[in-house]
């Protein structure tokens, strides 16, 4: 099996750990999925899956 090593900034750091934590996975297992995720091939798949990942505008919270 191979090794993957992958330098993160300390923003992208958190953010790693925010999305795994918000998937219920940790750090490895999240990234291992996203690794295994399809490739998108037309711009069509990535508005779709930008339109799942956004939820519902009218009922967004804004972070403070």
């Amino acid at each position: 099996m191979g090794i993957l090593t992958v330098r993160l900034s300390e923003e992208e750091e958190q953010l790693l750990k925010r999305r795994s934590r918000d998937a219920g996975m940790k750090k490895a297992s999240f990234v291992r999925k996203l690794i295994r995720e399809q490739p998108f091939e037309t711009a069509a798949d990535v508005l779709a899956d930008v339109a799942t990942r956004m939820g519902d505008a009218r009922l967004r919270i804004l972070r403070k």
